[in-house]
C-alpha cells in the first residue's frame, strides 16, 4: 500500500503502485497498456487481499467497465464484500507499474458519501509524461 487514509466519518481511501512484473515478465521501463498486461477479472482477484483482506468469492463484483482517458485505459469496478461492504476501484497501468485506487466505507459512511466515494474513484487519473 503506498497511500492510506482514513475517516470515521467519511470512509476510507488507499493507493497502491506496483510493478507490472507481478502479472508479466516484461523488460525494465517498457511501456504496457492494461489490456495487453491483464483482464479487468484478474486484476481485481489480483490486488483484492490487499484492498479488501480478503480474496475474492463470486458475486463481491456487483459492476466492471473499462474506460479510456487519454492515452490510457482504467478498469473501474464497484464490489461488496463480507469485511467491506462498500468499494469502489478504478486502476491503470503506465510504463511499466500498475496504479490502484479504491475507496471504500461501512454503512453509516455510505449513506453519508456514497456519491463523493464514487466521485473520487472515478475522477482517479494517472498523468502521462512525454
Amino acid at each position: 500500500m503506498d497511500l492510506r487514509y482514513s475517516s470515521a466519518e467519511e470512509g476510507d481511501i488507499s493507493v497502491v503502485v506496483a510493478p507490472v512484473n507481478r502479472f508479466r515478465d516484461i523488460g525494465f521501463n517498457a511501456d504496457v497498456q492494461l489490456a495487453e498486461l491483464v483482464s479487468p477479472d484478474q486484476l481485481i482477484a489480483g490486488f483484492a487481499p490487499e484492498l479488501i483482506g480478503v480474496p475474492l468469492t463470486e458475486g463481491d463484483v456487483l459492476t466492471t467497465e473499462t474506460k479510456r482517458f487519454g492515452g490510457l485505459e482504467y478498469y473501474r469496478y464497484e464490489l461488496k464484500t463480507s469485511k467491506v461492504p462498500h468499494l469502489f476501484v478504478s486502476a491503470t497501468a503506465y510504463k511499466n507499474r500498475l496504479y490502484i485506487m479504491s475507496t471504500s466505507a461501512n454503512g453509516r459512511q455510505w449513506r453519508r458519501g456514497a456519491d463523493n466515494l464514487r466521485a473520487m474513484t472515478d475522477s482517479f487519473r494517472v498523468k502521462e509524461s512525454a
